[in-house]
């Protein structure tokens, strides 16, 4: 089962719209689905919710450390609670999925995403769940930093925020640890297709 559910951004106004925080959107979305408020704890330097359910303790994280300072937060937590990796999902933007998409998987590389880096060194270990955002690329690797620290336009703010509310719906199954059930939930759900751009009136004639 998952004891700890982790999303991942960046504190402070300036960045709560932004890209790189659609795990921040997800805790909050499951926050809300559970009537959870989330509440500074600076012994693990995030904002903290515990719930129970069916008699087990389920906690929510958003770390206020910085992206690249994740892991802090994340081991504090699971060291005290003795939460073992495969027992943490971390949510997190993913630039290799397009916007509307969302992918369950356990393990693997951080492929540059340094939150999952500094969780990756923090734990010592890859061997925890991570729910993969997409948040689609710039298509320039150069310009991807500014990508991730900028609002997305209303269309494709829309498609993130359907894909955080189906894969927050999976909560419960995640939960309770049937995996199997919660991937074909989040991986069957499809983004609807972006509406074909309007055509462009014909310029007046000179």
């Amino acid at each position: 089962m998952i004891k700890l559910f982790v999303g991942l951004g960046n504190p402070g106004p300036q960045y709560a719209d932004t890209r790189h925080n659609a795990g921040f959107w997800w805790i909050d979305a499951v926050a809300r689905q559970l009537g959870a408020t989330l509440a500074p704890e600076r012994g693990y330097q995030g904002l903290v919710a515990r719930k129970n359910l069916h008699g087990q303790p389920v906690w929510l994280l958003e770390p206020q450390t910085f992206m690249n300072l994740s892991g802090r937060s994340v081991a504090a937590l699971a060291r005290f609670f003795k939460i073992a990796p495969e027992e943490i999902l971390v949510v997190h933007d993913e630039l290799d999925l397009a916007a509307g998409q969302a992918k369950l998987k356990l393990g693997g590389g951080h492929a540059g995403h340094n939150g999952l880096r500094d969780i990756h060194a923090q734990l010592g270990s890859s061997n925890y769940w991570r729910l993969r955002l997409g948040i689609g690329h710039p298509g320039d690797k150069s310009e991807v930093v500014g990508w991730v620290l900028k609002k997305p336009p209303a269309e494709e703010l829309e498609l993130i925020e359907q894909a955080v509310t189906r894969s927050a719906q999976a909560f419960e199954l995640l939960a309770e640890g049937d995996m199997e059930r919660a991937m074909v939930q989040i991986h069957t759900s499809k983004p609807p297709r972006a509406k074909p751009p309007k055509p462009e009136s014909p310029a007046p004639a000179a």
